[in-house]
């Protein structure tokens, strides 16, 4: 059986979405005769734990640890909630403060490419005798964080081992990055780090075509598209949600606010006899306060609930019960080919899904090809209110409900042969 090692941060205990492409991966390789070899953090600063996701690592995995200082550890003294949010992505686009500001600009310029970075030289060390001891014959490194790509590429340099770059999300194109006040010398560094990956590395994955696009502009590499899936279907009947549930799982930037669907919702709160009683908007996850006050800004904050973070399975129920399923992208040109890993998911769900992003949104023209929802883009909001209005009478007759078409190519085990044929 071919050995493969897989570089990765976010491993169980974490939680949220980063964990569960190669969680994923992992349990369904050993199926195409690769047998998975694990390397992580010993000590890793999880912004979200999901202790339940431990009960899915196979038994038989061999994981080799080695232990990680992060200067988040640091950056805690002087705020935890802040140094919390924005190690999951949470930053702030309204006003920021200056504490804000200074934090953005201390991730930004003095850790490039990203907090992460002092995990490389040791784990270089000890992967070049776990490689020869293990006779691995290939290395895929998965980010962001995107310093585990210089580990990667290091390991080439020391062993020429095959070695293959997963990108879950780009790089400096990535719709945050703007906002984390880069000097121009740290955009140039940030820009020459990630061809270095990109022309060292034998094969490139990413998780959609417009990366995919993005990169071939940049590299001779050899890019694959695999994207993110689902592990399992919906089965057995689930009783939907009483109220007309609008349900959003996971992170919810500041920057990915759907204005246009808050404005819509307080319309027809005020024009429908019986929206207000009927209306949940249910948010899963860490929100931005940003979000939240606008909500409320539009009289709707009764209609507001807020859980916070989920065990995955727990989370998995939430989306088969709730009436409607919100996805949500940053109203930007930079965004057109982000594909958030929950889309799989709602796929899977089988409820409708309602999208808002950026104009050819890649991830929009897989809801539309799938006809598993409707997308919208920010300023379509006769739109949005004409189909709300539809699904809420649909929601009032029993009748709310939808097929997905074409779902089994994005089943992790799909995909893992997919990814199998390539190592």
């Amino acid at each position: 059986m071919k050995k493969v090692l897989i570089v990765t941060y976010y491993w169980p205990p974490a939680g949220g979405p980063g964990v569960q492409r190669w969680l994923n991966f992992v349990k369904y390789l050993p199926d195409s005769e690769i047998q998975p070899v694990l390397y992580i953090p010993e000590n890793p600063h999880y912004p979200i734990l999901d202790h339940s996701l431990k009960e899915e690592v196979p038994d038989q995995l061999t994981i080799y640890r080695q232990p990680i200082w992060e200067p988040y550890q640091i950056a805690s003294i002087f705020s935890k909630k802040k140094t919390k949010k924005i190690s999951s992505g949470i930053v702030p686009s309204n006003n920021p403060s200056f504490l804000d500001k200074v934090f953005l600009w201390v991730r930004g310029n003095l850790f490039i490419p990203d907090a992460r970075k002092y995990w490389i030289g040791p784990s270089v060390r000890v992967l070049t005798e776990i490689l020869e001891s293990e006779e691995i014959e290939t290395v895929i490194t998965t980010g962001p964080p995107h310093s585990l790509h210089l580990i990667g590429k290091r390991l080439k340099e020391r062993t020429n081992i095959k070695w293959i770059a997963d990108f879950r999300d780009p790089w400096t194109s990535i719709g945050y990055h703007k906002a984390l006040r880069l000097t121009r010398q740290s955009q140039k560094k940030h820009k020459e780090l990630e061809q270095e990956v990109l022309h060292s590395a034998d094969q490139i994955l990413v998780t959609s075509n417009t990366t995919k696009q993005e990169f071939e502009a940049i590299t001779h590499k050899p890019v694959i598209t695999i994207t993110n899936g689902y592990d399992q279907a919906a089965e057995g009947k689930i009783i939907p949600d009483t109220h007309f549930t609008i349900s959003h799982i996971g992170s919810l930037l500041s920057e990915r606010n759907p204005y246009v669907l808050w404005k819509v919702l307080a319309d027809l709160v005020s024009e429908e006899d019986e929206f207000a009683m009927d209306l949940r908007i249910k948010f899963t996850g860490v929100v931005s306060d940003e979000i939240v006050n606008d909500i409320q800004g539009f009289g709707l904050g009764s209609n507001l609930e807020v859980t916070g973070y989920l065990p995955h399975k727990e989370a998995v129920l939430s989306q088969r019960k709730s009436q409607i399923l919100l996805l949500v992208e940053i109203d930007s040109e930079e965004t057109r080919g982000i594909i958030p890993g929950k889309l799989f998911e709602y796929m899977a769900a089988q409820r409708p899904i309602l999208a808002i992003g950026p104009k050819s949104w890649e991830a929009g023209s897989m809801v539309r090809e799938s006809a598993c929802g409707e997308v919208f883009t920010y300023n379509m909001e006769a739109e949005l209110k004409t189909s709300l209005l539809k699904w809420y009478k649909a929601y009032k007759g029993n009748s709310l409900k939808l097929t997905s078409e074409n779902m089994e190519q994005y089943s992790r085990k799909a995909l893992t042969k997919k990814l199998a044929a390539y190592i």
